[in-house]
């Protein structure tokens, strides 16, 4: 059983720390733009709503009614909701700060605490497939710790504090990359962010709203 749940819990830190979604590369960027302190925020806030919908979902799993997150139409309602929520997201990465005259450094203003926590939160809650994700998560490991809900939300909680640790990690060597890269740059790397969170949000609103 020890040799199993090693191995699950490779497999959730890998798929959770290393998924190419929206909140990968809002991770990257922010940590890139704005430093460690902020970009550390922001993945805390994604790993609680890592933490809350593993939660939710084993309960769910417990009481039988996982139902609610296979349901055709609560996936589309999400599926829109996430993807016009990735649209203005991306939208506001490509505001541009001015600078007060030509040549000048260009100011960036830092984000409060409040609001980086709830954007983490947010935009990886909202996403259809981060609930898919975790109700595979939930369904296999249950198996392994006996449908035990104490043991699972211990183990998972173990689990998403690894989850921290390597997103901290990964803050960490983006952070390295600012003091390498021009205002230009900065810049451009905000518009591919943008432009990227725009595409995840299209894509959503066109898979659930047409399928």
């Amino acid at each position: 059983m020890i040799l199993s749940l090693i191995y699950q819990t490779i497999l959730i830190v890998l798929f959770l720390t290393f998924s190419f979604g929206p909140a990968f590369f809002a991770l990257i960027n922010t940590g890139i733009k704005h430093g460690y302190r902020t970009g550390s925020l922001l993945a805390i806030g994604v790993v609680l709503s890592d933490f809350f919908l593993c939660i939710l979902i084993i309960f769910l799993v417990h009481f039988g009614a996982t139902n609610l997150i296979q349901d055709e139409k609560n996936q589309r309602f999400m599926g829109i909701l996430a993807g016009i929520l990735l649209i203005i997201f991306g939208a506001l990465y490509f505001r541009k700060p001015l600078a007060k005259n030509e040549g000048e450094t260009i100011e960036i203003k830092i984000p409060s605490t409040k609001t980086m926590l709830l954007k983490g939160f947010f935009l990886n809650m909202l996403n259809p497939a981060v609930w898919i994700l975790w109700l595979g998560n939930v369904t296999a490991v249950s198996k392994t710790l006996d449908y035990s809900v104490i043991k699972m939300v211990i183990y998972f909680s173990i689990t998403l504090g690894l989850v921290l640790l390597v997103e901290l990690g990964k803050i960490s060597a983006s952070t390295k990359l600012k003091q390498f890269l021009t205002d230009k740059i900065m810049l451009l790397i905000n518009r591919i962010t943008g432009a990227l969170l725009i595409i995840f949000g299209l894509v959503l609103i066109y898979n659930h709203y047409f399928e």
